[in-house]
């Protein structure tokens, strides 16, 4: 094992960053901090520690000090805590100028799979001259693990599938210019790659792919989250239930779940769980970035744990992959769409009921600042619609008046009529307009 430490220490110093699409991404900028790269399985976070390798050496860091190491390895699979340590000596047997001389950055990628890593990081910050990088496919190793063996000394950095920013900067597609000063020609094409973006989704292998082998793609990234990130990782013994929950979450985008009445549907099949075991397996899927779950807006802690919460895939592109009902979702995947891109935003999200019993999408409220009621809809174009969505939506304004108001569509037909229904203090506008409103 420790000459496959050496070889691989070797073969990533022997060769620059590959190339890659840039991720919008950045840093937190706290001195003496780890560097937690956390997402899904999949989204990027390899490419991301790759992309902040290549900035590195880009600022005239020697490449031989940027270490990068993968633990994916299956030759690595008997390695455990007291193994980690000869990365460190491996590394410096090989630089021994670098050490406590030139700060040394290592880049550990899924180090999350070696038990006990938490412990040998927190040491090596500690005791050696190094900066440290760490990523994995959980959220449960930073909010459980990282946050309490590193002891505050580890800032989250979260990895999502593309925005649609970073899709059409994959397809060399980004326009150069602001919003504002698109020609018709381009607001066209932007119009057209928008809703390829939501039948694709994210996911960087997705992209270009026909739309058989896409979905066959994301199903497999699917069963191995709940082999790996669920059922191993948790020992879970009845897979049935877990693949019945999984299905019924990802194919029913947007809309709101509850164990109760799931229980008892698996109940009604014959399919034996309990509801502690389908409280846990929720959780799980939400650790793994699987899901995304919202919950009811309320002060009250027992209101919304009794109420519903309405539950989103990570990317938009997994609900056709899910969906049994044969119909195209727009609708669910543009409001995923735009879920999601609150999230990396840094956003709360919940959804609202108002007192007078209207339903707003999502009340997001920023780290900083009033809260954005939201209303996602495909097409203002029908009267009776627009007329359900902006009276929801001009309730809510009543109720938070120093909330804004924002309807999100998918095209700007007809938006220039609607807006002169629409309650004050709101904005109207397409979805990908909003979506590329984006900076760090």
């Amino acid at each position: 094992m420790r000459e496959v430490i050496r070889q691989k220490l070797i073969q990533a110093a022997s060769a620059p960053p590959p190339t890659f699409t840039r991720r919008q991404n950045r840093l937190p900028q706290v001195a003496n901090k780890a560097h937690a790269i956390v997402g899904m399985r999949r989204v990027g976070k390899t490419t991301f520690l790759h992309q902040c390798r290549a900035d590195l050496l880009a600022e005239g860091r020697p490449l031989e000090s940027l270490a990068y190491f993968s633990f994916d390895d299956e030759r690595l699979s008997d390695m455990d805590q007291k193994h980690l340590h000869w990365i460190i000596e491996e590394y410096y047997s090989l630089n021994p100028s670098f050490r406590d001389k030139e700060k040394v950055v290592f880049f550990f990628d899924e180090i999350q799979l070696i038990p006990g890593w938490e412990q040998f990081a927190r040491r090596i910050l500690d005791s050696e001259k190094i900066e440290l990088f760490v990523s994995g496919s959980s959220a449960h190793m930073l909010s459980r693990e990282v946050a309490t063996s590193f002891r505050g000394r580890a800032m989250e950095t979260r990895i999502y599938p593309f925005s649609f920013r970073e899709f059409l900067r994959h397809r060399a597609a980004e326009p150069e210019q602001m919003i504002t000063k698109l020609t018709k020609a381009q607001r066209s094409e932007l119009d057209h790659a928008f809703a390829d973006f939501l039948v694709t989704g994210g996911f960087p292998e997705a992209q270009g792919t026909n739309t058989t082998d896409r979905l066959m793609l994301l199903q497999g990234y699917v069963d191995t989250v709940i082999l790996r990130d669920v059922i191993e990782r948790h020992t879970i013994r009845n897979a049935t239930a877990l693949r019945e929950m999984t299905r019924q979450l990802l194919g029913n985008a947007a809309a709101s779940f509850s164990v109760n009445r799931f229980y008892n549907d698996l109940k009604s099949r014959g399919v034996p769980a309990s509801k502690d075991l389908l409280h846990a397996l929720l959780a799980h899927l939400e650790d793994t970035f699987l899901i995304r779950l919202v919950p009811i807006h309320t002060a009250s802690e027992r209101v919304r744990q009794t109420n519903p919460r309405k539950v989103y895939p990570v990317d938009q592109g997994l609900i056709p992959a899910f969906d049994r009902s044969g119909r195209t979702n727009t609708g669910h995947a543009l409001e995923t769409a735009v879920l999601i891109e609150l999230e990396r935003r840094g956003y709360e999200r919940a959804y609202l009921h108002t007192r007078n019993g209207f339903e707003i999408d999502l009340i997001a409220t920023p780290p900083i600042g009033a809260p954005i009621l939201v209303q996602v809809c495909t097409d203002l174009t029908d009267a009776r619609t627009r007329e359900r969505e902006l009276r929801a939506l001009a309730d809510g304004l009543d109720e938070f008046p120093q909330a804004t108001g924002l309807v999100l569509t998918q095209t700007a037909t007809g938006i220039s009529e609607i807006r002169q229904d629409a309650p004050p203090r709101t904005l109207i506008m397409p979805a990908w307009e909003w979506l590329l409103d984006w900076s760090p």
